[in-house]
């Protein structure tokens, strides 16, 4: 090779190196919002987090590595929400992971356009979140929560443990769609198990003092706490409320359980935190929230408390205590 064509081609191979070398850079870390509905103190919040960060783990994902996580905390406060939801669309984020009615809301207010992986939703489709459970057909998909059928199932958890129960006051979040669902499906199977049914709405500390107080104030009271970004905010004052006045309660997720609540029944919300990794991952890589179909829960736990159970003086029936998968003695 003559001397001025290897100089040429030295300096040919010369100017595709920074290509090259560009080319073996990893891609900048993608962006992930994440709009969590409860307190950023909140130790279930944070372990619905690393659930979350474990499953992006398993499949590659590294936050500070080659993803971004960009958390916001609404603690039950809807004016908090709708800035937060507005905050984290301005950062163009890849995908939104959004807790919740009160997030999806907001959210879906804000952006038609940024992809969100939704969980703890209990109706998305009825709440205008997406157009089917099988074809999403917008922005957004993800997992929900559970049937509004569940309510019928409370109320027979309630029945069982605390036979004398005529009266159930359904805590529930009345600004979501969910709260309302709940509210009306627990309503619709009352009767069936002898029961009457009430709202009482949770918004605001004295508020919710007031009623249970007003409550509890006649015989025969039991609880029923419905899904909601606020009872996860109120949660240590319903579960110190219904000591108090010795009303049995039933909640939706056993974290109450484990902080001093009767009995829950529902689905295993860090099992969809994990499992939503997924579904970001297929995002990331280009896939379509549309394409994507919303996932139902697929693990289901009981769980009792049976030291609260025998501070209200309740006798746990053995066939419930044999079905729990968790007992806290």
């Amino acid at each position: 090779m003559r001397r001025r064509e290897f100089i040429k081609l030295l300096g040919s191979a010369a100017a595709t190196w920074p290509l090259a070398a560009r080319a073996q850079q990893p891609d900048r870390p993608r962006r992930i919002g994440v709009l969590m509905t409860g307190l950023e103190s909140d130790p279930g919040g944070q372990a619905r987090i690393a659930a979350f960060l474990q499953g992006m783990q398993q499949i590659g994902w590294t936050d500070r590595s080659n993803i971004r996580l960009d958390i916001r905390w609404g603690g039950g406060d809807s004016a908090k929400a709708r800035t937060n939801a507005a905050e984290l669309v301005a950062l163009a984020p890849d995908v939104i992971v959004a807790t919740g009615s009160a997030s999806m809301g907001p959210l879906m207010q804000t952006s038609g356009t940024v992809p969100i992986v939704f969980l703890i939703v209990p109706d998305p489709v009825g709440a205008g979140y997406v157009n089917s459970l099988a074809r999403p057909g917008g922005n957004a998909t993800g997992f929900s929560l559970f049937e509004y059928s569940i309510g019928g199932k409370w109320l027979d958890l309630l029945k069982q443990i605390a036979p004398v129960v005529a009266r159930v006051a359904v805590l529930r979040d009345p600004t979501i769609s969910g709260g309302l669902g709940q509210y009306g499906a627990v309503q619709s199977a009352a009767s069936s198990f002898g029961m009457e049914a009430s709202a009482v709405n949770l918004r605001d500390v004295s508020e919710i003092e007031r009623n249970i107080a007003a409550f509890a104030s006649t015989s025969g009271g039991g609880l029923i706490v419905a899904a909601s970004a606020e009872a996860f905010v109120h949660s240590k004052l319903v579960i110190a409320l219904a000591a108090r006045y010795k009303l049995p309660a039933v909640y939706f997720d056993r974290s109450f359980v484990a902080d001093g609540g009767l009995i829950s029944y529902g689905p295993d919300i860090i099992d969809q935190y994990r499992r939503a990794a997924a579904y970001v991952d297929r995002i990331l890589k280009g896939e379509k929230p549309a394409d994507l179909a919303v996932q139902a829960p697929t693990k289901y736990a009981l769980a009792i408390n049976l030291r609260t159970a025998k501070a209200l003086g309740l006798n746990v029936p053995n066939t419930l205590i044999g079905r729990a998968d968790e007992l806290i003695e």
